[in-house]
């Protein structure tokens, strides 16, 4: 099964399918997609005040699709000395000192983003791995918030294992190794797209997120574009939770799945690494996210019991 990537060339507006033979271009973006959808799309970016003006709406929309493909990623791969293990707690680091400081989770999105792309081109040692980590969320919080922490305090939070100078200087290599390109459209916004289309209750969102973050941890999924990794977490969360559904909501549902990239192995791929880590999650050190989503202001997800039962083999998208 294969499903639409919307891109924009210019002004012209085009559909192209992801998989399995590459960009194709085809007539006209308007007669291929509903006005229900558009209608829906800006309806949901309004509701979760991602636009200011739904005259713009469906072109911020265009302009998510685009640039989420900007800095894909071809392979897993990262320098040598960075291992799976290595990343995964450099990672679950980060989302504890993101808790601690409070940001935005538009940041912690952003930050990990940098970090990926950082690792591949700017040269880093081990021992300056965290102080990696430090700086692509200190950027990420001038990207995406309003009050930003002093140095010291960064400082501080590493035990004051790196000076002021040195976290300044890492952040000077960073941007010139990222040519100070800093924007990132998260897979979060498109989960709550999808979400708010759908109709999905706020127990499946909260689910949904809590299997998006773990995303974060796995390194095999730094190669999807943010738009399947949230299709795969909502898809994946609405089979844990086997939620009744009703006519209407499984309309919303379709509607909602319409705007999924790629194939639908490629989705079930990403649940299964999803499924597979959720299982695990409690029992690992890097726990950081499982904690998170442990508390009542997220309904308790992560110690749902439908996640013990999650096969790591799932099923479709239905």
């Amino acid at each position: 099964m294969s499903f639409l990537f919307i891109a924009v060339n210019g002004c012209e507006e085009e559909h192209a399918l992801l998989y399995p033979h590459g960009l194709q271009a085809l007539h006209s973006l308007h007669a291929l997609v509903p006005s229900l959808l558009r209608h829906e799309v800006e309806m949901a970016l309004e509701k979760l005040g991602l636009i200011w003006d739904r005259t713009y709406a469906w072109e911020v929309f265009l302009d998510m699709m685009k640039s989420q493909t900007r800095y894909s990623f071809a392979s897993a791969d990262f320098p040598r000395h960075f291992t799976d293990v290595t990343r995964a707690i450099l990672v679950d680091w980060i989302i504890q000192v993101h808790e601690i400081m409070n940001f935005q989770e538009e940041t912690l999105y952003l930050a990990i983003h940098l970090l990926n792309r950082s690792l591949r081109l700017t040269k880093v040692t081990t021992a300056n791995l965290q102080l990696l980590g430090m700086v692509c969320l200190f950027l990420a919080a001038k990207k995406e918030e309003s009050i930003l922490p002093d140095v010291s305090g960064l400082c501080f939070l590493m035990d004051y294992t790196y000076t002021k100078h040195q976290l300044l200087r890492m952040e000077r290599k960073v941007l010139y190794g990222l040519k100070f390109e800093l924007s990132y459209c998260p897979p979060l916004h498109f989960l709550l797209l999808f979400a708010t289309i759908a109709r999905c209750s706020a127990m499946v969102v909260w689910m949904a997120r809590y299997l998006l973050e773990l995303s974060l941890l796995e390194d095999n999924c730094v190669v999807f574009p943010p738009v399947q990794l949230a299709g795969a977490a909502l898809c994946l969360a609405r089979q844990v939770l086997q939620e009744p559904q009703t006519p209407e909501g499984e309309a919303a549902w379709c509607l909602a799945s319409s705007i999924h990239v790629g194939s639908e192995s490629a989705l079930l791929k990403i649940m299964q690494i999803l499924a597979s880590a959720a299982v695990k999650a409690h029992a690992k050190e890097t726990n950081a996210t499982y904690v998170k989503f442990s508390s009542p202001e997220t309904m308790h997800v992560s110690s749902h019991p439908g996640l013990n039962n999650v096969s790591s083999q799932p099923g479709g998208c239905t």
